[in-house]
């Protein structure tokens, strides 16, 4: 059923099996030693294999948002109306136990011409299915129907999306991020007016000019686009494809008179990263590396220009030596920044190997040594600490000044 029969159709790999069974009740799959775990509706597990297996049903729609649907299920309601409550086409095709198709809205030619078409009215009444949609053609890279994109912005323009809860925001964001061309999810979602709603942090990004010598694409928010894309050909995690989007938010609230310079627009991207964040629930290790990035990403850039001192100050700052994973991940998202540029993809990212070396060389430093050495020497408990500090850093910059010279 649904996204496993399509996903064998173009031949790609079936992660899980989508099982719907007609004309049986939640008593006959108990008595059959069928293991309930639905909470919405009946869905039950196999006995041996523990795939899903869910009974037939439809919805009515009872009020605003995710949650507001009625779920009916029993023996009689058949196939075609259980694949008519499916939100697009290509997830509305079935196959039989016999291995025939069953495609009752033209899923399969759909599949063929790669569009993404709306099963029927009943698409409207689920604001997550504006999200999904976007997310399909972000995987699949296909375009969206006409009267689906319009169905889609009527749907924003009713206040339809604003029911959303920030879970599902978040669940459906990070899995679009994770495809292989993310930029197409956020490209639509603007198209239909939902971005302005979900992340309008991101939307205003849209129009707001960079200097040219810096960005050739000029458009900040093609520039974001194009850093996503990067980093999803490049296999990165989900914390640096979702740092790489947050990275710069604070140029859509630079003041236009400003343009096409951005004075000060890390400090603005902190405070803008955090707020979404916290709107949406996002995870805390996506979280964080987004609030480093936005901060240091324009010293990384400048690195071959940084002082032996500055650059021992922000290692110490990101947490380099206790989170090395991180640290890589920090450089991953500002080479990101970088490559995402017009012209830019092929083009040496130095800055990234001089950090390295200055990494690994200021973490010869033994600071458990130099702590020892210290607190044999040290009368004034106080000011032990403090004084500890000081001598890492100095031997971590000397250290640093060797190393890149």
């Amino acid at each position: 059923m649904g996204g496993s029969v399509r996903d064998e159709l173009l031949g790609l790999t079936v992660k899980d099996h989508d099982y719907v069974v007609v004309g049986a009740s939640p008593e006959e799959m108990a008595r059959l030693g069928y293991r309930p775990v639905g909470k919405d509706f009946p869905v039950f597990l196999h006995p041996q294999t523990h795939e899903q297996y869910a009974l037939a049903r439809t919805e009515r729609k009872i009020s605003l948002g995710y949650k507001g649907f009625e779920v009916f299920a029993s023996p009689q309601v058949t196939l075609q109306e259980d694949l008519a409550r499916r939100d697009l086409t290509i997830n509305s095709i079935a196959k039989d136990e016999a291995g025939n198709i069953i495609d009752p809205f033209n899923g399969v030619a759909d599949l063929e011409a790669g569009i993404l078409r709306h099963v029927s009215p009943a698409f409207s009444e689920d604001p997550v299915r504006i999200l999904r949609a976007a997310r399909f053609a972000a995987r699949f890279s296909f375009r969206i129907a006409p009267e689906t994109l319009a169905l889609m912005n009527d749907m924003v323009h009713n206040g339809e999306v604003d029911a959303l809860v920030p879970e599902r925001v978040w669940q459906e964001l990070s899995r679009g991020l994770m495809e292989n061309n993310p930029s197409r999810m956020f490209y639509i979602l603007r198209e239909c007016g939902a971005l302005a709603r979900v992340m309008p942090e991101v939307d205003m990004l849209f129009g707001v000019p960079q200097p040219v010598h810096a960005h050739p694409e000029i458009d900040t928010g093609v520039h974001v686009m194009l850093a996503i894309d990067y980093a999803a050909k490049k296999n990165y995690s989900l914390p640096v494809r979702f740092a790489t989007l947050m990275h710069d938010v604070g140029k859509g609230t630079t003041s236009p008179t400003e343009w096409p310079r951005h004075i000060g627009h890390e400090a603005r991207s902190i405070r803008l990263t955090r707020d979404l964040c916290e709107r949406i629930r996002v995870p805390k290790d996506c979280r964080d590396l987004a609030l480093l990035v936005a901060r240091y990403h324009g010293d990384v850039h400048r690195a071959e220009e940084l002082k032996s001192s500055t650059i021992a100050d922000m290692l110490q700052a990101v947490d380099a030596y206790r989170k090395p994973g991180r640290f890589e991940e920090f450089l991953q998202t500002c080479a990101c920044d970088f490559h995402g540029r017009a012209g830019y993809t092929a083009k040496p990212y130095l800055q990234v190997e001089r950090l390295q070396k200055a990494f690994f060389a200021a973490k010869s430093v033994d600071a458990g040594a130099i702590a020892a050495e210290l607190n044999r020497k040290f009368i004034d408990s106080k000011e032990l600490p403090s004084t500890i500090n000081s001598k890492v850093r100095e031997a971590r910059i000397a250290k640093i000044k060797i190393e890149l010279s």
